[in-house]
């Protein structure tokens, strides 16, 4: 049986510390619940003596989910721990997260102290925090950095004055990856009474190294990893949950295991990504948009092939529908082939041959290919992509009204009309359009690009939606957004076979 190592899920804490990125109670609440479906096992709802918004989010956070061990953050100050201690009442299982700094930087010029008084600051806090819950968890902030002599005097007090979990941050992100493995080992092979509480790694991305430094220090002992959704954190981040469950899952051979329900990664990441207003990068591991896509012509083939030539992770672990092939001019023979039989368009070789020849001319002009442009390449522009036409769009809207849209659709020669009101004049639209369509479709992603500049700006929307688990992309531009934004989602519905 695999050893167990316990998610400690902190993106309504230190994720949430990201500049411009700050929830209300209500959206804390939403992405705990996720979390909680998620199966995550501990939840840092907030520093509740940081402001009365982040006391009442650990509250009603406390009140809103189940199983999950609801944490606070404080200082080594009795004031924070009183406050945590009120604002977890509710818990179902309360943690306190108290702590203090251990390195020469913190000691000397952040507390202008020296080491035994924070020794005993260290364990006066724990031993007060006590009083309100059974499960402390100390910080020993900026733990990469302490000498690792030192840092196993402070661990072995607190351990000795209550503390369950022992939570090893490297708050700077400087540590290499050897150094920090090394430092999780050299405390369980030199603290007294080790064995008596769990090891928390707590990783900053400064240097990229993240992901790298919690997989080392749970591979020397660790059982408790901190980390973020999409890695959002303090200056570059924290460490990435879908990076540290997935490296786990990947390398079966480590015999460490989470709890993590992995088919909720990519719907939580977009949650999250969505409320806190802070786009994913395209290259992100995992969630990102090209985690699981393909244009090199070698690597297409190799995927169609069988996909763990080049995928160790099968995108439907992580909660998306396939991989994408992208067409552009590195794509070869076979990834152009494929696409098209996706489309319906069966050829011979001869007839292939001279359309791969066109595709490459064509590719050699445009960054990537459509659907569309290969529809217009083979001269045959397929009627399930035109079958649905907008003739008509009226937007009511702005401030202190509701806002309304009427459409009007054209199909296959037959028209529709149909009113809706929504949150704000896209999606009054896009419903209207949904109720007339009658078909069970999701909106994944919603992007905007400007395409020129100024007022008159041309604004340029890419839309995925979710259908039968299999993704449709749409695009559509126009000067009016709320226009090119029906446009693409009618153009991702078109690409959805009629008979589905």
């Amino acid at each position: 049986m695999a050893d167990k190592l316990f998610i400690f899920d902190t993106t309504l804490r230190d994720g949430e510390q990201v500049p411009g990125c700050q929830l209300n109670t209500i959206e804390k609440i939403e992405i705990a619940k996720a979390l909680e479906k998620l199966g995550v096992d501990i939840i840092e709802a907030g520093f509740p003596v940081s402001s009365p918004g982040d006391f009442n989010s650990v509250v009603e956070i406390s009140k809103a989910v189940t199983w999950p061990t609801i944490c606070a953050l404080t200082r080594a100050v009795e004031k924070d721990i009183d406050v945590a201690g009120e604002s977890l009442k509710h818990a179902k299982k309360g943690r306190i997260h108290t702590g203090i700094g251990t390195s020469d930087y913190h000691i000397q010029y952040k507390f202008k102290s020296n080491k035994e008084e924070i020794i005993e600051r260290a364990s006066r806090a724990v031993k007060y925090a006590k009083k309100f819950v059974e499960d402390v968890e100390f910080y020993a902030e900026d733990a990469g950095r302490t000498d690792n002599v030192y840092l196993a005097k402070v661990i072995e007090v607190v351990i000795a004055a209550g503390a369950t979990v022992v939570n090893i941050p490297d708050t700077t992100g400087y540590c290499l990856p050897q150094e920090y493995g090394e430092k999780i080992r050299f405390l369980k092979e030199n603290v007294k009474g080790i064995d008596k509480a769990i090891i928390s790694t707590h990783c900053h991305n400064d240097l990229g190294m993240a992901t790298a430094n919690t997989i080392a220090g749970i591979l020397n002992g660790a059982r408790q990893a901190e980390v973020t959704i999409n890695g959002i954190g303090e200056r570059a981040g924290n460490t990435s949950l879908e990076e540290v469950v997935m490296a786990l899952r990947s390398h079966k051979e480590v015999n460490i295991d989470t709890g993590v329900n992995s088919q909720n990664i990519y719907s939580i990441s977009r949650q999250v990504s969505t409320l806190m207003n802070m786009p994913v990068q395209p290259n992100k591991a995992i969630v990102g948009r090209n985690a699981f896509a393909h244009s090199s012509g070698i690597h297409q083939d190799g995927v169609l092939k069988h996909r763990e030539n080049y995928e160790i992770i099968d995108p439907k672990d992580v909660g998306i529908a396939e991989s994408s092939i992208v067409l552009t001019a590195r794509s070869g023979r076979a990834a152009l082939k494929h696409r098209l039989e996706v489309l319906g368009y069966d050829y011979g070789d001869q007839e292939f041959d001279k359309i791969y020849e066109e595709f490459l001319l064509l590719a050699d002009r445009k960054k990537d290919l459509k659907d569309e442009d290969l529809a217009q390449l083979v001269g045959n522009i397929s009627h399930k992509e035109s079958r649905i036409k907008l003739e008509f769009l009226q937007i009511v809207s702005g401030k202190g009204i509701k806002s309304m849209a009427s459409v009007k659709l054209n199909i296959g020669g037959e028209f529709f009309d149909a009113t809706s009101g929504g949150n704000g004049p896209v999606d009054a639209a896009i419903k209207a359009v949904k109720s007339i369509i009658k078909r069970k479709v999701i909106l994944e992603e919603f992007l905007i690009q400007a395409i020129t500049r100024g007022s008159d700006d041309v604004g340029k929307v890419h839309i995925q939606v979710g259908h039968k688990d299999r993704i449709y992309y749409g695009f559509g531009a126009n000067t009016d957004i709320i226009t090119a934004s029906v446009e693409a989602f009618i153009d991702a519905l078109n690409k959805i076979p009629a008979k589905m």
